[in-house]
């Protein structure tokens, strides 16, 4: 028998295998970024459909195996695609797509579920201008958990999306755009 894991999830992309199976792409808090495979995911009323929608944070049950992960079930605990405004799910989108081009495979760091989570979470009450600011941090953040950054980065963890730590981003944009560029340079994409 396999033994059955719970961790909170974030879908961030869904492709279909067959006539009813998807493979689903997660960013988990205990394994990081993983692709898993759910049956029946794409037939009419299929029950772990609302949790595995893209940017729909769950709870859910995986199962490893000889091929790979399959999700067992899912529980959404948050639709981020509902609660974040338009302008707002397309950075969270933007973040989770760069997020994906670094990510070959799977990447065994929680710290970017602990930032993608905190960043998603700070953007619904944010100007456009702080939203920027917000997700140049978060790109930052990432590249260095991937190791294509090791220049200081504001704030005082990976949590810290605060009011001052945007207001250093924004004080130094051009250097952490150029550090950005600079990252996604060396990792080759």
């Amino acid at each position: 028998m396999r033994h059955k894991y719970t961790t909170a999830a974030i879908a961030l992309a869904r492709f279909p295998l067959s006539e009813a199976s998807s493979l689903v792409t997660l960013l988990t808090g205990d394994f990081g970024v993983i692709r898993a495979r759910s049956q029946g995911l794409r037939k009419p009323g299929a029950k772990m459909s609302a949790g595995l929608q893209t940017l729909a944070e769950s709870d859910v049950t995986l199962l490893k195996g000889k091929e790979g992960w399959r999700l067992a079930g899912s529980i959404l605990a948050r639709d981020w695609s509902r609660a974040l405004p338009f302008k707002a799910r397309v950075r969270a989108g933007r973040v989770a797509e760069l997020m994906l081009r670094f990510v070959r495979g799977e990447v065994n760091d929680p710290a970017l579920f602990i930032i993608y989570t905190n960043f998603i979470g700070s953007l619904a009450n944010l100007s456009e201008e702080e939203q920027d600011a917000a997700e140049c941090l978060a790109v930052l953040r990432i590249l260095r958990t991937l190791g294509l950054d090791a220049g200081v980065i504001p704030g005082e963890s990976d949590e810290d999306f605060s009011e001052a730590t945007r207001a250093a981003v924004e004080a130094d944009r051009k250097d952490i755009i150029s550090r950005i560029n600079r990252g996604i340079a060396a990792s080759g994409l």
